[in-house]
């Protein structure tokens, strides 16, 4: 859609799905206050669905700009089925920015619900556009309150980590907490919600139909999924933040031998493999790094045509985001990778020496390990 502050917008295929849904269930509704609108109806109820969406970006734009004011750097904005979500790419240094960056969107979701009531003041009750204000309003305040559940994915269970993370110290046992918190949101609003709605028909002296019965529960579970999905990815991805400390690249790096572009793969092998490398960096005359032998490469030289391959011919040219600085690790040794990607990396000192190659398979190895003996 565009970009707001060098931030992308996106909007996912069920987006469309949900307006064409929420435009039929509307114009319903419309049809049945307004019976002499005819199809203009669904042009108003396209309009209410459009509005809605562009009240869930409002939402989402405060934790954009707020992950921003806090130096967090924030991937995308994607609107998609039942909301949208702002990627931020780092967790936050303290649990009080924590808590403000999760609070800012549900505060302008009843900011904006109060800005629709104060319009329903400047309109005549019953009238078309009083029914669309006052439809904005129940809207935005039901994303505020349903935001504000204490469980991870939403941003009261955000707001509950932070809490916890304040309160005990540890990050890891407020992310704990929230995501179980977030499990058991998602029984009580599978549960809960239909039942609710039942009892909502019956003190209205309304029988509830079959197919609303259906469409509760529908509703119900897609929502409950969409928690307990979200609640337990929190707590994964957290885990996995436990161990960013232990990814070094100076710890992954492998040993290199220097080597020029001419010189036969054979050879350039046998060197690495006296000197104990399991790397090549192709350098010029004067010593100056260019490029990288690809292990890939090697991998598809026949052993009998190595004698005549040049590494020169394996090497992908150096980039100045191939080039990783030793002393680097952890989330920020992430945000290099993912930003440059790359199958191998020239790792230097801060004095411009070569001190190795790292590979992205050796960072995906050690993560992977370090996630097996967590679990054991």
């Amino acid at each position: 859609m565009g970009r707001v502050r060098g931030v992308p917008i996106y909007v996912g295929f069920s987006w469309f799905l949900v307006a064409a849904l929420i435009t039929w269930f509307f114009g319903s509704q419309l049809e049945r206050l307004f019976p002499d609108l005819g199809a203009v109806r669904y042009l108003l109820s396209l309009f209410f669905a459009v509005a809605f969406y562009a009240s869930v970006l409002v939402h989402e734009l405060a934790h954009t700009v707020a992950a921003l004011r806090f130096g967090l750097p924030v991937r995308r904005i994607r609107l998609q089925f039942l909301g949208g979500v702002s990627e931020i790419e780092r967790e936050s240094p303290t649990p009080g920015r924590e808590f403000w960056l999760a609070f800012v969107g549900p505060l302008l979701s009843l900011v904006l619900a109060a800005l629709f009531a104060l319009g329903l003041l400047a309109v005549e009750a019953g009238t078309v556009p009083g029914v669309l204000l006052a439809a904005l309003m129940l809207s935005n305040l039901i994303v505020a309150v349903f935001n504000l559940l204490p469980g991870l994915p939403l941003d009261g269970g955000r707001m509950l980590r932070a809490v916890v993370w304040k309160l005990s110290g540890r990050p890891m046992t407020g992310t704990v907490a929230a995501a179980w918190s977030g499990r058991v949101l998602a029984i009580v609003v599978l549960v809960g919600f239909p039942l609710a709605t039942h009892a909502g028909g019956l003190a209205e002296r309304e029988s509830m139909t079959g197919v609303d019965s259906i469409m509760d529960g529908l509703l119900a579970a897609v929502l409950a999924a969409v928690i307990w999905t979200g609640a337990g990815n929190g707590l994964r991805m957290a885990r996995l933040r436990e161990h960013l400390p232990a990814l070094s690249a100076r710890a992954l790096t492998r040993r290199a031998v220097p080597a020029p572009p001419d010189l036969p793969l054979s050879e350039a092998l046998r060197r690495a493999n006296d000197a104990g490398a399991r790397a090549l960096v192709v350098v010029e005359a004067d010593g100056t790094p260019s490029a990288l032998v690809r292990e890939a490469g090697i991998a598809e030289v026949p052993e009998h045509r190595r004698p005549w391959v040049p590494i020169g011919a394996l090497a992908r040219e150096l980039t100045e985001g191939m080039r990783v600085p030793a002393d680097i690790g952890g989330e920020e040794l992430l945000d290099h990778l993912r930003a440059v990607p790359a199958t191998e990396y020239l790792v230097i000192e801060s004095t411009g020496e070569i001190y190795g190659v790292l590979s992205t398979a050796d960072v995906e190895h050690a993560f992977v390990s370090a996630m097996t003996r967590r679990g054991r």
